[in-house]
């Protein structure tokens, strides 16, 4: 199973919005680190929990993150149990003791952190969730806006939290994913629209160089 989303020394690569077998496939192909499938409904690259099947078949081949908004914890247990995830990703207003209910079930957790736009982020010294993930706040979107957070602030936090997998998202795309590495040093870099050719569906082209960008970064 790839765990390097959750090496601080990292990076790694996830690109999040699968919606597609072909897509997941092909990520796999490509040796990118993780996936991300969206179950919030609202989300424009939602995958319906029913169609996901196909993520079953990526077990061992890639990380398969699953994202959630406000869910109820039996959600993600579910889908966990059946195969179809190996790490649930909390990125709405979730409260904190959620995560053990999720954790005592074997599962990782990455709590999702929204950065104001002055680049205020949270005082929190301990987290309960095996990462976080850092994403530009956006009142009832939740990620995927395209949106920067400030990175200088993000590698602050970074900084101040030297064993805590931080993992970076808002904005990246293959023409500034060399900056946001080099100013935060996450352990990954989290990518929807920066890797799209539409909401959900995946530019390979970008895919390809965003993964070469990080290979630069590899230890």
């Amino acid at each position: 199973m790839p765990t390097s989303l959750f090496d601080p020394a990292g990076p790694s690569l996830k690109i999040c919005g699968v919606t597609t077998a072909a897509d997941a496939a092909r990520l796999a192909e490509l040796g990118v680190d993780a996936l991300g499938a969206n179950f919030w409904p609202k989300s424009k690259r939602y995958l319906d929990p029913t169609t996901a099947g196909f993520l079953r078949d990526l077990n061992g081949r890639i990380l398969r993150v699953g994202v959630f908004v406000n869910a109820a914890t039996d959600l993600p247990v579910s889908l966990f149990r059946d195969g179809l995830i190996d790490v649930v990703q909390l990125h709405g207003d979730e409260p904190e003791s959620d995560i053990p209910l999720i954790q005592e079930h074997g599962i990782p957790v990455i709590r999702a952190l929204a950065v104001d736009e002055d680049g205020a982020l949270p005082s929190v010294d301990e987290f309960q969730a095996e990462a976080v993930l850092l994403d530009a706040h956006a009142p009832g979107v939740y990620g995927g806006t395209g949106k920067t957070i400030d990175w200088a602030a993000a590698g602050g936090f970074v900084n101040h939290h030297p064993g805590l997998p931080v993992i970076l998202a808002g904005g990246i795309t293959p023409d500034n994913a060399d900056d946001a590495l080099r100013t935060v040093r996450p352990a990954a870099i989290d990518i929807a629209s920066g890797a799209e050719s539409a909401p959900g569906i995946k530019d390979f082209q970008k895919v390809e160089s965003l993964l070469a960008t990080v290979r630069r970064f590899k230890v």
